[in-house]
């Protein structure tokens, strides 16, 4: 599940008047770790109380991630393959990635 699938469950419960506490609890008895944490849930679970209605990302100013490409993507998937215990390190030493965009690879798009 994806983070605007979470919060729309937080608001939808938010709005039937569910304790940000019991929100998380189901949140975690389905999802376990995966599920956002109880600061997350009160968070939004806050917001939707205030009214806000998205639960969707605001903008953020700052510069964008460009070395997140579907070439790079493919190449750590690539060496992942081949190598399955092969560290960040290795990986970043192989392909120039930075460390936090080989981790964002790894963890967002491979979902490893």
């Amino acid at each position: 599940m994806d983070k605007e699938h979470f919060r729309f469950y937080i608001k939808t419960r938010t709005a039937l008047n569910i304790l940000a506490k019991d929100i998380h609890n189901e949140l975690y008895s389905v999802h376990g770790d995966q599920a956002p944490s109880f600061r997350t849930v009160k968070r939004w679970n806050k917001w939707f109380h205030e009214g806000r209605e998205e639960v969707e990302d605001e903008a953020r100013p700052g510069r964008p991630i460009t070395e997140t490409t579907d070439e790079n993507i493919e190449q750590v998937r690539l060496l992942i393959d081949d190598d399955p215990y092969m560290t960040i390190e290795e990986i970043q030493e192989q392909t120039g990635l930075s460390h936090g965009t080989t981790h964002r690879i790894i963890s967002d798009h491979l979902q490893l």
